[in-house]
C-alpha cells in the first residue's frame, strides 16, 4: 500500500463512520479537571483499536474534513500508545492541540500527510 493510500483510507473511515463528541471544547477530562479540552474530542463510533476502546478523534474547523495528520500518544498515566486521528485542522488548531497533548503525563508526535 502506498503512502496516499493511507491518508484516503484515514479519511475514509472518518466520513463512514459516525462522529461522536464525548468531551466538547472548554469540557474537562474526567482524570484531571485542571485540563480544559481546547477543542471537540470525541471517537468514531462502532471503530476499535487494540485496547478496545473507539478510534479518537479531535476536531478541527477547516472542510473538508480530510486528514493531513495523525499524532501519536504515548499516555504514562494509562500506561498505553494510541493514535489520534485529527480531521480538517488548521496550522493554529494543530499547534493547540499538540500543546494538550504534550502536558502531565502524555507525550504526542504529529505525523503530517505532507511532511
Amino acid at each position: 500500500m502506498s503512502e496516499p493510500d493511507f491518508w484516503e483510507y484515514q479519511t475514509r473511515l472518518v466520513h463512514e463512520s459516525q462522529v461522536m463528541i464525548d468531551r466538547p471544547h472548554g469540557s474537562s477530562p474526567p482524570r484531571n479537571q485542571k485540563w480544559i479540552y481546547p477543542l471537540d474530542f470525541g471517537y468514531l463510533e462502532r471503530t476499535t483499536t487494540v485496547d478496545g476502546c473507539e478510534i479518537d478523534v479531535w476536531i478541527g474547523s477547516k472542510v473538508p474534513q480530510d486528514i493531513d495528520a495523525v499524532a501519536i500518544c504515548v499516555d504514562l498515566d494509562k500506561r498505553d500508545v494510541e493514535i489520534k486521528v485529527l480531521p480538517g485542522y488548521t496550522e493554529d488548531e494543530t499547534h493547540t492541540m499538540m500543546e494538550f497533548l504534550n502536558c502531565g503525563g502524555m507525550r504526542a508526535k504529529l505525523v503530517k500527510r505532507y511532511a
